[in-house]
């Protein structure tokens, strides 16, 4: 039967980043996907990671950075990349803020996202 998300699951974060989850492990208990609308303020950026999960990320407005050990990729609004598991990565956006989705395959978790413990 399918299951109507009314409204997403503000998923409390530091640094002023907001996350809006629709499908994902909080509010729909789906561990196989998560989909999150992201809302990323002005120079905010997040700890490297190497995560046991590939994600999307489909910017809609501004830019995101995604730092990684072959260099550095800027995706602008109406782009997306796809960083895999297993991959060294880092997010960050510039002055002008961000606003993108994030889609984790399997749903993201902060276990299986493995930031570095030295942020």
């Amino acid at each position: 039967m399918p299951q109507l998300i009314e409204s997403p699951t503000r998923i409390p974060v530091p640094g002023g980043k907001l996350i809006d989850e629709y499908v994902g492990r909080v509010t729909s208990q789906t561990s196989t996907v998560s989909v999150a609308h992201m809302t990323a303020p002005p120079d905010w950026s997040e700890p490297a990671q190497t995560p046991d999960f590939d994600e999307v990320t489909l910017v809609l407005r501004g830019s995101v950075v995604v730092e990684h050990d072959g260099g550095r990729l800027e995706v602008t609004t109406g782009q997306a990349v796809i960083t895999r598991a297993g991959e060294r990565v880092r997010y960050l956006v510039g002055a002008e803020g961000a606003e993108y989705v994030a889609v984790c395959l399997p749903a993201f978790d902060p276990d299986l996202a493995h930031r570095d413990p030295d942020a």
